[in-house]
């Protein structure tokens, strides 16, 4: 795959020549989605890429991460303009600190401008590709500066999937998925992988949100039925209020006795359920719950603490 050519005009480039060549295009079209069309009327020739300490590459890491990320929330929204643009990549500038272990495997820690600690997790784990053995090999080099390239992963902490990066040695640059990194390649090829040390959690880290964003997802595929037969929920409510939430405890309330209502006429029969209702009661907490998560994703990647400029309520503080 990688050594597929990619035509385009009179270029024809692989998808690894792609990623480090220059194009110099004309009557080139443009998808919604930012894919670059092929038409009879694009004309392409290769020419010199440039560096990504050049311009205009270089101007891609002076934008501040904090910006960048909601930037990048903006557009991985699932409430989204659909008309919007944007892109939900992130460059950033790393100084590497180890391997962390987490509940679903292992990822990268770096450290990131203001200090604030990035989790860096592997794009996909086909053995085919590079991406897992070369995170493995990053690990074993802490302290090598990077620069990065990585699709936001929205979380109540800084997360990005690593798509690529500068190369240890400052030689070029390396697609995490195409390009292999061999030990030679690090400063110390002798070193084993490195374990970052323990990082403070971060402001969402305990928030009990995902307590109202389960039943949201709950229902989706168990249907309305399934919410109704939780029978009572105080508990979480509580939990949920005394975590600073009380507009979610109060939509997990409506929602779920919304679910569970259903009233018989005077001879007993049970009277048509309110879907129109139950259903205002899921968007309401699908929308505030989205809101809130985009908020707190936003404030990890501000080591300031203000909340940048996300979209809809996510750009007031959560409550």
């Amino acid at each position: 795959m990688a050594d597929r050519a990619v035509r385009l005009g009179d270029s024809a480039l692989t998808h690894r020549e792609l990623g480090r060549a220059g194009l110099a295009v004309s009557g080139a079209t443009v998808s919604p989605d930012g894919r670059l069309g092929a038409g009879k009327s694009v004309k392409a020739v290769t020419a010199r890429g440039a560096a990504w300490t050049e311009p205009p590459l270089a101007a891609l890491w002076e934008t501040p991460p904090a910006e960048q990320a909601a930037r990048a929330l903006r557009s991985t929204s699932r409430y989204a303009d659909p008309d919007g643009t944007g892109s939900d990549l992130l460059f950033l500038d790393v100084e590497l600190l180890g391997a962390v272990r987490e509940p679903g495997g292992t990822c990268l820690l770096a450290l990131g401008e203001g200090g604030v600690p990035v989790r860096l997790t592997a794009a996909d784990d086909d053995p085919a590709l590079a991406h897992r053995d070369n995170l493995a090999l990053l690990a074993a080099a802490p302290g090598t500066r990077l620069r990065i390239i990585g699709r936001l992963i929205p979380a109540a902490h800084p997360r990005l999937t690593l798509l690529a990066c500068s190369h240890p040695t400052g030689a070029g640059t390396i697609d995490l998925g195409l390009d292999r990194l061999r030990r030679a390649d690090l400063p110390d090829p002798a070193a084993p992988a490195h374990f970052a040390p323990p990082q403070p959690a971060g402001p969402g880290a305990q928030s009990p949100l995902y307590l109202l964003e389960r039943r949201v997802e709950q229902t989706v595929p168990a249907g309305r039925a399934a919410l109704g037969m939780l029978g009572d929920v105080t508990a979480e409510t509580r939990r949920i209020r005394r975590g600073g939430l009380p507009t979610a405890a109060a939509l997990l309330t409506a929602l779920c006795a919304s679910a569970a209502q259903r009233e018989r006429d005077p001879f007993g029969r049970l009277l048509p359920a309110d879907t129109d209702g139950f259903a205002a009661y899921w968007l309401a907490a699908a929308r505030y719950s989205a809101a809130v998560s985009e908020s707190l994703c936003s404030v990890a990647w501000n080591p300031t603490g203000e909340v940048q400029g996300v979209s809809g309520a996510a750009a007031r503080p959560a409550i």
